[in-house]
Formats: C-alpha cells, sequence, structure tokens
C-alpha cells in the first residue's frame, strides 16, 4: 500500500511540470531546407601536350612456325635453342621409309610407260614410212597407230608427273630455314613421330628475325586524326631505362582493329642483339600542330563501375553526359564526348546528382 501512495503523489507532480511555460517540441513539424550551391566550371579547348605517351612493345621482324608436311620420324635435329642459322641451312631432317618404296615404284611406272610410248613411235614411224608406197598401208592403220603413239606418250609423261611429284614429297624430309635469324623454340627430339596439323599445334621448331624488330604502337581511334606520323618518334624500354631512340614510323594499318585502334609499327635496327622480342616501351608520337583538345578540371569527372561523366549545366538543370578519357594533366584531363568549348559543368560533382536536377 505504500508503495502505491507514493505513486499517486508524485504523478501530479509530473503533469504540472509538464504544464509550465516549456512547450513540447513538435519534432513532426520540423522542416529541413537545403540551399546547396553547386561550384560551377567552364570546359577549355586548347593544346595539352605536344605529343602522345603510348605504350608500344616489341615483336620480330620475321617469325615462322615450322611444321611437318609429310609423315615421319624425327631423324636428326641439327639446332638448338638459341642457334644462329642462315637462310638455306638444314635444321632438321626426318626420315619415312614407305616413302622410299613410293619412288621406287613411281620410277618403274614410269620407265615401262617411257618403253611402250617409245615402241608406238617407231611403230608409227615405220608405218608413215611404208605408207609412202601408194596402197601398202591403209589410212586407217595409219592414223590409229598416230593415236596409239599420242595416247602412250600421255601416259608417259603422267607417270613421269607422278614420279616428280613423289620426289618432291621426299625432298620434304628435309627442313631449311626461310630466313636469316635465330631459333628461339625447339620442341622435338631423335625418333619422334610428327605429322602435318593445325596451326594450333605446336611447331618442331620457331625461328625468328631478331637481326630488326617491330616496335607495335596502338594508336586509340581518338587519336588517330591527331597524331603527326611523318616526324620522328622517340621511344624508351623499360627494360633499358634512361636510353631514348628516335626513329621514324615505317608503316601504319591504315584501319582500326578489334579495340578501335589503328596498329603503326617502327622498324628498329637490333644489330647488337641487346634488344629482345616481347620488351615493352614507352613511345612519344608528336601530335600535330594546332592539335586542339577539350579539357575540364580533374575534380568534375565522376566516375562509377559503370561509366564516366561529368554534369552539364543546361538552363539551371543538371545533364549527364558520358565522357571518355585522354590523356591527363596534373590539374586537368582531356576528354571526349558530346561536349564543347565553354561548356558550363559542374565541379566536385557526385553520384548524387541526377538528370534533370535543379542547380540553383
Amino acid at each position: 500500500m505504500k508503495t502505491k501512495l507514493i505513486i499517486i503523489t508524485f504523478a501530479p507532480l509530473l503533469f504540472a511540470a509538464c504544464s509550465g511555460n516549456q512547450k513540447p517540441v513538435d519534432l513532426t513539424e520540423q522542416k529541413i531546407t537545403s540551399n546547396k550551391k553547386y561550384e560551377i566550371g567552364t570546359i577549355t579547348q586548347k593544346a595539352l601536350s605536344s605529343y602522345a605517351r603510348l605504350p608500344g612493345q616489341l615483336n620480330p621482324f620475321n617469325e615462322v612456325n615450322l611444321f611437318p608436311k609429310v609423315n615421319g620420324f624425327v631423324k636428326t635435329v641439327l639446332v638448338d635453342r638459341g642457334t644462329q642459322v642462315r637462310k638455306g641451312q638444314l635444321l632438321l631432317t626426318l626420315e619415312a621409309p614407305e616413302m622410299q618404296s613410293q619412288l621406287q615404284a613411281a620410277n618403274s611406272r614410269y620407265l615401262q610407260a617411257q618403253e611402250t610410248a617409245n615402241a608406238s613411235k617407231e611403230k608409227y614411224s615405220r608405218l608413215k614410212q611404208a605408207a609412202a608406197e601408194p596402197g601398202s598401208v591403209s589410212p586407217l592403220e595409219l592414223d590409229n597407230a598416230l593415236s596409239r603413239m599420242k595416247s602412250d606418250l600421255a601416259i608417259a609423261n603422267s607417270e613421269k608427273a607422278n614420279m616428280g611429284s613423289v620426289e618432291t614429297m621426299q625432298g620434304y624430309l628435309q627442313i631449311y630455314a626461310p630466313f636469316n635469324g635465330t631459333i628461339v623454340q625447339r620442341n622435338v627430339s631423335p625418333g619422334a613421330l610428327v605429322a602435318p596439323g593445325k596451326a594450333t599445334d605446336q611447331p618442331m621448331l620457331v625461328l625468328q628475325d631478331t637481326r630488326k624488330l617491330r616496335l607495335e604502337v596502338a594508336i586509340p581511334e581518338d587519336y588517330v586524326d591527331k597524331l603527326d606520323l611523318r616526324r620522328l618518334v622517340t621511344f624508351t624500354f623499360n627494360a633499358m631505362p634512361g636510353i631514348a631512340h628516335t626513329a621514324k614510323i615505317s608503316r601504319t594499318a591504315n584501319a582500326l582493329g578489334n579495340m578501335h585502334s589503328e596498329a603503326i609499327e617502327i622498324d628498329v635496327v637490333n644489330n647488337d642483339g641487346q634488344l629482345k622480342p616481347g620488351m615493352y616501351a614507352e613511345v612519344k608520337i608528336p601530335l600535330r600542330s594546332g592539335a586542339q583538345s577539350l579539357l575540364v578540371p580533374n575534380s568534375a569527372i565522376v566516375r562509377s563501375t559503370e561509366r564516366k561523366y561529368v554534369i552539364v549545366a543546361k538552363n539551371g538543370h543538371a545533364v549527364l553526359t558520358d565522357i571518355k578519357e585522354g590523356l591527363a594533366g596534373k590539374d586537368s584531363t582531356e576528354v571526349f564526348g558530346n561536349l564543347k568549348a565553354a561548356d558550363q559543368i559542374v565541379l566536385n560533382a557526385g553520384d548524387d546528382l541526377k538528370n534533370g536536377d535543379n542547380l540553383k
């Protein structure tokens, strides 16, 4: 009973405290207003750099995978990885005993056909001499002899061609170097069975010409019309820092590949053999004089996992415009997209702004 009396006694005091001058705050009636102001910048157009810096890779000037053209066993391998070879040098030999038998059979058939053709020719000659006396040889018999001679001669020529084909196939048992170069792969040993295959199969030998190399550079689509391909380019190799090389562009593809880039090649002389195929290089290709780029402040670019864009301010509203980035500077970045110089863009923008949002 005492506990109940105490509660009843203090309850009015609590109500009295709430009924004083202090009024309860109704949080539901509070309205949070935000007058956020966006910082606006301008797209500029000027030359970002006098050259474009792009990666490149060294490739051998000539490279060939050597495959067998006939079935056979590897008899001898005369070279190994790293061997310097000359054009026409014998690299390895194969053996195929059945091909020798085929050659002998083809030779026998040719000799037989040749003898038959000679006999037919001799017979026709005699009949022709005898036909000089009227009535000794009928014209039909002479014509038949002529036809027989031509037929036997054609058969002999066919057997000769067949024998030459077998001899040619036998010549494929010797593998020769098609050009000067270095053996970079050896994948067979004596006694191995080899056979003609697809280009995806493992070759017997891989030969590369490394005295002169091709430095291949992929030019992005956005720079194709801005590069000055007639001037000298400068390049340095990652494995040889500090050593700069200069050369002219030797050839261009004049077409865009799968990555929307145009391949150009620079011939690099490698007489001392210090450069290796596969080495990476940094290539500086001069830009044409007057080549202008659209530049935006670095803080204006919004990057997400799906896209890169800037927010253009048009009539006080946000317009999200997709871009592709080009060369990047300390404070600004070259961009490509549906933009033009003097367009106003939002600086320090975030992905909270959506298309059509009011910027005022």
